[in-house]
């Protein structure tokens, strides 16, 4: 029974340092409070997901940035000006033919000249003008009319020697429009493509004005002529005195 009472007695003291020990050791082996990691994940995941959205706003910002650039750019291509200009070629042909128009012979492009030559070499032939000037009246009109087919050949020479600097033109204003960087020297381009048609259509003006004064000039010599011819044969169908013999010495008389 001693013993049996000896060994209850050591195995409840061993069990109770067994219990005590690790109670005993806890302080000596706790790790401090302020040394010890905690992992939030919902905290972590928030972070995250705010930093993602701030990469996008920055991301979206660079963007916008780009796009502004870019913007700037075209604009600055948009107001570039056209840097080739072919006016000075196209007012040089456009006063070549002009030049042409003011040479003309005779009865120029004027108005006023015009109504005063027609009522002194075109009108009617008064009865009272001399067969002298009758003569001089038809020369002077067959003068204005040669004349005006001379001024007229003259302008169509200039406006076929006109056709190849305008092709040069054509092709360079063409090639400059096909190769414009902005909507400025598109535009300009354009507009000189307008200029060289102008200048194309005045050679024709010109030219059909020419024609038409030599055509005019024809046919007002033509109806002067037939009045004059009316006026020529009134006179030699006139009753007159006849002819009257004169003294007329054929040879010499030894004197």
């Amino acid at each position: 029974m001693l013993t049996l009472r000896i060994r209850s007695r050591a195995m409840a003291l061993a069990a109770t340092m067994l219990v005590a020990a690790p109670l005993a050791l806890s302080p000596m082996m706790a790790t401090p409070a302020h040394a010890i990691i905690v992992f939030d994940p919902s905290n972590y995941a928030q972070n995250v997901l705010t930093a993602a959205r701030t990469l996008e706003q920055i991301t979206n910002q660079i963007t916008s940035l780009q796009n502004e650039a870019q913007m700037l750019i075209n604009q600055a291509k948009n107001l570039a000006s056209l840097p080739y200009s072919a006016l000075q070629t196209l007012q040089q042909n456009v006063q070549r033919t002009q030049q042409l128009l003011q040479q003309a012979q005779g009865i120029a492009f004027n108005v006023q000249q015009i109504d005063q030559m027609f009522s002194q070499k075109y009108g009617n032939v008064s009865m009272s003008t001399t067969d002298k000037q009758m003569v001089a009246d038809a020369r002077s009109r067959w003068q204005n009319t040669v004349g005006g087919l001379q001024d007229a050949m003259r302008v169509q020479a200039g406006v076929v020697s006109n056709i190849d600097t305008n092709r040069t033109q054509m092709s360079a204003l063409v090639s400059q429009s096909q190769g414009a960087t902005g909507a400025l020297q598109a535009a300009q381009a354009g507009n000189q493509i307008l200029a060289l048609q102008s200048q194309q259509l005045s050679d024709l003006v010109a030219l059909l004005a020419s024609n038409g004064r030599a055509s005019a000039l024809t046919e007002a010599e033509r109806t002067a002529a037939a009045e004059q011819g009316r006026e020529q044969r009134r006179r030699f169908l006139t009753p007159g005195s006849g002819y009257q013999p004169g003294n007329a010495q054929m040879f010499n008389n030894g004197k």
